[in-house]
């Protein structure tokens, strides 16, 4: 199969993990330009995984040779450049959130099916073997019908560890629209599309003050809810609970839990490509851990890019896709606006449950 030539936009620490995946582990995919803002991290970039040009952003959308951008930019950049890669007729994959807002979302789709061209978006994990297995699980059975779900992403914020936490807490971040996307796309992956939500969310702490360095003592104005509840109504009838929050600071709550008419699947880190896996079913005693039936356990992203390459020669959905990213995004909404108003939202988007990987590789 020919190799789709790959060109990366925003060269900070996220692009390492994507940069060894594509030119190291996926055959699918060649890695022929990166560009950055600051030249020299693109350089850098470039030289430690044999990148074979480093340029310009606009040099790299008029390169005619590349195929699919990979926008690891900041999240408030991601609408633009997206919007720049697909009006120089070239497909584009977003790193988490696919954007900001919905009306962004929605002129990027709606300018990529006038322009037949691909739009797809981390996160990726739910491709990897942890949940690949778990979505097996579900298919075959082991749990009969579900009916229920839970999710729980808790901790104290970001201040005391991350260089440079300000951005956690401005529009566009939060423990929602940071980690809610691994957990929501894991969620649709195993249960399928949501019908509406509603939710409660609040800022515990208006003001965060910076413990790690190089910004110890700096203080931070808090500008979006820390703490978010949500109940997801499923199109198949089941009903979730769902948790972030940046003011929790220990708890002993599942990552992920699916309830089934006959057993229990817990559900590993949405945040990681690994296990482990457990299933109690009905009468057990004991809890089962199960082993991975698929690859790619390890650090994988990229993944998402190296099936949307494979996508386009086969002429097929990519897994990633650009639908199931915004269904995340009128979620993540969804649930704040549910709060703020006092009501539940009835979503205005949906997508299709992905298919699953097969046992083969990439």
């Amino acid at each position: 199969m020919k190799k789709a030539k790959i060109g990366v936009i925003g060269c900070g620490n996220i692009s390492s993990i994507y940069l060894k995946n594509l030119t190291q582990v996926f055959d699918v995919a060649e890695v022929v330009a990166c560009a950055d803002l600051i030249p020299e991290r693109a350089q850098a970039k470039a030289q430690e995984f044999n990148i074979p040009e480093t340029c310009s952003v606009e040099e790299l959308l008029n390169n005619p040779a590349i195929e699919i951008v990979v926008n690891l930019t900041i999240p408030e950049a991601h609408a633009d450049v997206a919007m720049q890669v697909l009006e120089a007729g070239k497909n584009v994959y977003n790193e988490k959130p696919i954007t900001i807002q919905r009306e962004d979302a929605q002129k990027m789709l709606t300018m990529a099916k006038e322009k037949r061209l691909l739009v797809g978006s981390a996160p990726d994990t739910f491709l990897g073997g942890g949940l690949q297995t778990c979505i097996k699980l579900i298919d075959d059975g082991w749990i009969g019908k579900p009916v229920a779900a839970t999710a729980f992403m808790t901790c104290h914020g970001h201040e005391s560890w991350h260089p440079a936490p300000e951005f956690y807490y401005k529009v566009g971040g939060g423990p929602m629209f940071d980690m809610g996307p691994y957990y929501l796309t894991a969620l649709i992956a195993l249960m399928g599309p949501v019908r509406r939500v509603t939710g409660s969310a609040q800022t515990t702490f208006s003001e965060r003050t910076i413990t790690s360095e190089p910004k110890f003592g700096t203080k931070i104005e808090v500008e979006v809810p820390t703490h978010v509840a949500g109940t997801l109504d499923f199109e198949n009838g089941a009903v979730g609970t769902m948790i972030t929050s940046f003011d929790i600071w220990h708890s002993q709550l599942p990552f992920i839990e699916i309830y089934g008419s006959e057993g229990t699947l817990s559900v590993p880190n949405p945040n990681t490509f690994r296990g482990p896996i457990f299933v109690r079913r009905q009468g057990a005693r004991e809890w089962m851990e199960i082993p991975l039936t698929h690859g790619f356990s390890e650090n994988s992203r990229g993944l998402g890019v190296a099936d949307m390459a494979q996508a386009l020669s086969n002429d097929r959905q990519h897994r990633a896709n650009g639908d199931m990213a915004y269904h995340v995004l009128d979620i993540m909404h969804g649930f704040h606006d549910a709060s703020k108003n006092g009501k539940h939202y009835e979503l205005a988007s949906t997508c299709i449950r992905p298919e699953p990987m097969p046992l083969g590789s990439i």
